[in-house]
C-alpha cells in the first residue's frame, strides 16, 4: 500500500510532505508508537479535503492527528495514512474580538496571542496540550472553562467532503465530544469569541493557572494529558488514589505519583503497557468502588 498511495499523494502534496514507515511516537506526547504507514503533512484545507478523498475512494484508512496528545498509538504501528494538521496549518488571525486560527494551532499559542491582543476569556486554555482541531471535536476543558463557551463556529470538512461553517450552537458540544467526534468530521479551524481585558490580569490568570499544573501535573514525563473521563460525581484521580494505585506501573507506563489521574511513561515504555496498566486500573476502582472508568486517551492501532 505504502508506495501505491506515495505516488497518488505525491500528485497533491509535495514529495517532502509524505513520509513512509514513520515512527508515530516522534509525533505523541507519550513519545510512544510503532510505524504509520503513510504519514502526510499537508499544508492548505484543500489539500486536507484531497488527500481524505483519495483515502475514501481507495478505502485506506486514514487518521487526523494535531501534536500527538491524548492520543496513544500501538506498538504495531497504523496500517493507514495519519494526516497530521499541526505545524503546517497553524494560522492564527485577529479581527476586533474573534480570533480566527488553523486547526493545527497549538491552544497555548492562541493564548498567547489573545494575551497580546488584549483578548479575555481564552485564559483557561493555555496549558491545555493540544491543537485548537481536537480542542473543538473534545470540546477541551480546563479549570472551568471549556471550548463551547468560546467558539464562536467552526470550520468542517463533512465524511462527504463538503466543507462546513458550523455556529457553535450546531456543534452539540458535550463532556468531551461534539457533533464531529459523532460525525468523523475533520476540524478545518475555528473562530473565537472573547472580549476585551485587561492585559496584566489576562497575564496574571495565566501564569496562575500555570503554577497550578507545574506543581499539580506530572510535566516532567511524557504523558497522554489526563487518562481517563471524569466520572459523573467523582474525579478519576481521587478513585485511583483511594483504590491505593499512586506509582503502580506496568513496565515503563505508571500512574504518576504527583496526580493519579495521569499515566506517565518513566522511560521505555509500549503501548501495551499503558493499555494493561489502564486496563488494571480501571479493574481495581471498578471492584473497590462500582464505578467504571472510561479511557480520555484515544487509541489508534491493534492492541
Amino acid at each position: 500500500m505504502g508506495r501505491s498511495i506515495y505516488n497518488e499523494l505525491s500528485g497533491i502534496v509535495s514529495d517532502e510532505q509524505i513520509k513512509l514507515e514513520e515512527p508515530m511516537k516522534n509525533h505523541t506526547t507519550f513519545r510512544i508508537g510503532g510505524p504509520a504507514k503513510v504519514f502526510v503533512t499537508p499544508r492548505t484545507s484543500e489539500e486536507v479535503r484531497a488527500i481524505v478523498a483519495v483515502c475514501r475512494e481507495g478505502k485506506i484508512p486514514y487518521y487526523i492527528v494535531g501534536n500527538g496528545s491524548n492520543l496513544l498509538v500501538s506498538d504495531q504501528g497504523y496500517e493507514g495514512v495519519i494526516i497530521q494538521i499541526y505545524r503546517e496549518m497553524n494560522e492564527i488571525r485577529v479581527e476586533g474580538d474573534t480570533v480566527t486560527a488553523q486547526a493545527g494551532a497549538l491552544l497555548s499559542a492562541i493564548a498567547n496571542r489573545a494575551l497580546e491582543e488584549g483578548l479575555a476569556g481564552f485564559e483557561f486554555a493555555s496549558g491545555i496540550p493540544g491543537t485548537l482541531g481536537g480542542a473543538c471535536i473534545m470540546n477541551a476543558g480546563a479549570y472551568g472553562g471549556e471550548m463551547k463557551d468560546v467558539i464562536r463556529e467552526v470550520t468542517l470538512l463533512t465524511p462527504e467532503g463538503e466543507v462546513r461553517a458550523v455556529p457553535a450552537d450546531q456543534m452539540e458540544f458535550g463532556y468531551r465530544t461534539s457533533i464531529a467526534a459523532r460525525t468523523g468530521a475533520i476540524v478545518l479551524g475555528a473562530g473565537i469569541q472573547l472580549q476585551r481585558g485587561d492585559k496584566d490580569e489576562i497575564r496574571a490568570r495565566m501564569e496562575e493557572l500555570r503554577e497550578k499544573r507545574v506543581s499539580k501535573q506530572p510535566l516532567e514525563y511524557p504523558s497522554a494529558g489526563s487518562t481517563f473521563k471524569r466520572p459523573e460525581g467523582y474525579f478519576a484521580g481521587k478513585l485511583i488514589q483511594d483504590a491505593g494505585l499512586r506509582g503502580f506501573a506496568v513496565g515503563g507506563a505508571q500512574v504518576s505519583e504527583k496526580h493519579c489521574g495521569f499515566v506517565v511513561n518513566k522511560g521505555g515504555a509500549a503501548a501495551a503497557d499503558v493499555a494493561e496498566l489502564m486496563r488494571r486500573v480501571s479493574d481495581k476502582v471498578e471492584e473497590q468502588f462500582g464505578v467504571r472508568l472510561e479511557p480520555e486517551v484515544k487509541r489508534l492501532g491493534e492492541f
